[in-house]
C-alpha cells in the first residue's frame, strides 16, 4: 500500500484509483456478508484488484484506438 502513494502523484491517485477503491468498497459494503472480517478484506481487496485490471485495460485500449485514429 505504501508503494502506491509512493509512485502514483496525487493526481493518478484520485483520477485513477480512487474511482476504482469506491466502486470496490460499496460492492464490499453491499455484496460481501461473509461473517468474517477477514475474509470480507480478502473478498474486497480482490474486487479492487480486478476492477483495476479492468480499468486498466479499458484506458489503455482506448489510448490504443486514439493512437489509431490519429495515424490515419
Amino acid at each position: 500500500m505504501f508503494q502506491l502513494f509512493k509512485f502514483l502523484s496525487a493526481q493518478q491517485l484520485v483520477l485513477q484509483q480512487l474511482p476504482v477503491f469506491l466502486i470496490s468498497f460499496g460492492i464490499a459494503a453491499f455484496f460481501y456478508k461473509f461473517g468474517s472480517f477477514a475474509i470480507e478484506c480478502i473478498a474486497f481487496l480482490a474486487t479492487w484488484a480486478v476492477l483495476d485490471l479492468v480499468s486498466d485495460w479499458l484506458v489503455t485500449r482506448g489510448k490504443q484506438q486514439a493512437e489509431d485514429t490519429s495515424d490515419v
